[in-house]
């Protein structure tokens, strides 16, 4: 079962990598990189500082770099438990498909997946009742996570176990939030 899955992946990586169109190279390399989305995260902490009192506010921002750090342990973690290699480095692969950037690093899970998803998800649970248009900030994980597939550095199933990831620890980190710090410093509920 487990070969079948990986094969399943290998070919979906190869067939989803294969559709890039080298006009398109520079825009996805772009995209992937975390220093393109520093105006986005900026502008995630300027909404919480205006729909949030002070206080509150404060509180909100250090859950979500504690997500953060929590994210970043919990990747390298995996990575090196599982130490599967990533496509660009796998001689079965590499050859098939599209390479445009070169980490050494282990593949699974994706780290922007899983951070993306994570702080994603953790900004709209703290923002849906105050900004009805949040829901549009999925577009940044969406196209943050697929940038992995077509420079050629992660498996589909490492994108998606790291959204799933992503988005189950900022529903946790939620949850401890509206459950211990809410209530222990009398917050508003979010």
């Amino acid at each position: 079962m487990l070969e079948r899955i990986l094969q399943w992946d290998r070919e979906t990586l190869i067939y989803l990598n294969s559709l890039g169109i080298e006009e398109y190279d520079h825009f996805w390399s772009t995209v992937t990189n975390i220093y393109t989305w520093i105006p986005l995260f900026l502008f995630f902490f300027v909404l919480i500082f205006w729909k949030y009192k002070r206080r509150e506010a404060i509180f909100v921002t250090l859950t979500v770099l504690a997500l953060i750090g929590f994210i970043l342990v919990a990747t390298d973690v995996t990575k090196g438990f599982f130490e599967r290699i990533r496509p660009n480095n796998d001689e079965e692969v590499n050859q098939l498909i599209r390479i445009l950037h070169h980490p050494s690093t282990f593949s699974f899970f994706s780290g922007h997946s899983a951070s993306s998803f994570s702080i994603t998800t953790l900004i709209v649970l703290f923002l849906r009742k105050r900004v009805k248009w949040c829901w549009v900030f999925y577009i940044w994980p969406l196209l943050f996570a697929l940038s992995r597939i077509y420079v050629g550095v992660h498996y589909p199933g490492d994108i998606i176990v790291g959204a799933l990831v992503g988005a189950g620890s900022a529903f946790l980190f939620y949850n401890l939030y509206t459950r211990i710090i809410v209530p222990y410093l009398g917050l508003t509920h979010p």
